[in-house]
């Protein structure tokens, strides 16, 4: 049963495991944001202001005593650097400015903002890092110069440290929330495993009780569920085993009993023998859906093979079989098993067609499969499902012959193989059931 998704939830992870990772990613990454943030926020921001300010006050210093500097007038720049320490500030004019990289500086506008508030006017603050990191200030006192301060101590590469210590802070986190869920969820992962073999008919070995409290509450349930499912199974393979053995009894008596019966009987004696056939026929069922036709091992073997062997079992039935094979390579399956498909459905033919029945081989890019046609009267579409449950006829369309467990037996034998089996109608009249194999045997 698929499941109807949301557009966007189509992009979603849909696993547990998935879901945790995503979970401890998008909290770990909004943590390293607000980090950072809060770092630039509360201690590079401040500090930039504060040697913003100083840098400010020297500058209105510079110009306290009313100097005006003229673009064309390099003597007075010259005056001006005369007025200062060589590592404190250098003032250029424009030209020497863009001399000595003031074009690739970097602009900062907070900055700007805030010296034109402390040297009221409009000025810019830009940034340069070389041996030192430079702040250039175009003051407004002057707008045709530039003044670089050096500052000593400072530099733009101390901020990668604070970077690489996030990133990898936040890898290792990563990392840690990774091996976490992947340690919680791996029992799950063993534990859908275990599901599925034993809903093919195998129970493991009981799986071992670690993870958290609710993984291991849950493992321990499993446990019990599969020992209990086991037993019950050994306990019905056991009833249906003596039930087989006690109705056969009386059955061969019966039948040796009709044996020594006059030719004057004989329409009573061939009523009696037909009667324990079926019987018998229908005790065998019960015993091939118990046993579930568990072999120890697969074996490659040729369908093509099963089905001509099938074909010449049933060649003394007034039935006609069309044979259209394809060639197809070899499969690892149970052979046994696979031969019990084609004779159930060979059967189904024989007792619902109407004398012919074709069985055709095909393969495809994954999958080797087989159909069994007949020129019966069909099914109803509503009721394909059903006809896979055991003890289920299609009574309205194909008879009420037998003991409805044929397409069952088909359903689990085929279950076992990783493979598929479906019921469709032909459009002349009739049944096709279609069984898909896998060419590539799947671990149990």
């Amino acid at each position: 049963m698929k499941l109807k998704l949301k557009w966007w939830q189509r992009f979603l992870p849909r696993s547990a495991f998935s879901q945790t990772v995503l979970l401890i990613g998008s909290l770990l990454l909004i943590n390293q944001l607000v980090s950072y943030w809060s770092v630039a926020v509360y201690f590079i921001k401040p500090s930039y202001e504060q040697i913003n300010q100083l840098i400010a006050r020297q500058i209105n210093l510079l110009f306290i005593d009313g100097v005006e500097i003229d673009r064309e007038n390099l003597t007075m720049v010259d005056a001006l650097n005369a007025k200062v320490r060589d590592d404190e500030m250098t003032i250029y004019n424009q030209q020497q400015a863009q001399a000595n990289g003031v074009d690739d500086a970097t602009y900062y506008g907070f900055l700007s903002d805030q010296m034109s508030v402390y040297l009221r006017g409009p000025a810019e603050v830009r940034f340069s890092q070389g041996e030192k990191l430079n702040v250039w200030i175009k003051p407004p006192q002057a707008p045709s110069v530039w003044i670089k301060v050096p500052l000593t101590g400072m530099n733009e590469s101390d901020l990668s440290p604070l970077t690489l210590y996030l990133l990898v802070i936040g890898a290792l986190s990563v990392a840690g929330g990774w091996l976490f869920a992947g340690k919680q969820n791996r029992p799950l992962k063993r534990l859908q495993k275990a599901a599925m073999t034993v809903s093919l008919g195998n129970f493991p070995k009981p799986m071992p009780l670690n993870g958290s409290t609710e993984i291991v509450e849950v493992t321990h349930a499993f446990n019990q569920m599969s020992q209990s499912m086991q037993q019950l199974e050994q306990d019905r393979s056991l009833l249906m085993a003596g039930i087989s053995h006690d109705l056969r009894t009386p059955l061969t008596r019966i039948r040796l009993a009709t044996e020594m019966m006059g030719e004057q009987e004989s329409y009573l004696k061939d009523g009696i023998v037909a009667d324990i056939e079926d019987m018998d026929d229908i005790i065998n069922q019960f015993i091939a859906y118990i046993r579930n036709d568990q072999e120890h091992n697969k074996t490659p073997d040729q369908i093509n093979r099963l089905i001509q062997e099938i074909a010449q079992q049933e060649a003394h039935r007034t039935i006609q079989i069309e044979l259209d094979l394809q060639a197809i390579p070899e499969i690892e399956m149970h052979c046994v098993g696979i031969k019990r498909v084609l004779s159930n459905l060979i059967e189904n033919a024989y007792r619902y067609g109407n004398g012919w029945a074709k069985i055709s081989s095909f393969q495809s890019h994954n999958y080797v499969g087989f159909t069994v046609e007949d020129d019966g009267e069909g099914i109803e579409e509503s009721m394909v499902e059903q006809l896979f449950l055991p003890f289920t006829q299609g009574d309205k369309a194909r008879g009420s012959i037998g003991s409805g467990l044929g397409l069952a037996i088909i359903k689990r034998i085929v279950d076992r193989h990783h493979g598929k089996v479906f019921l469709t109608n032909r459009e002349n009249g009739g049944l096709q059931a279609k069984v898909l194999l896998p060419k590539r045997a799947r671990a149990a």
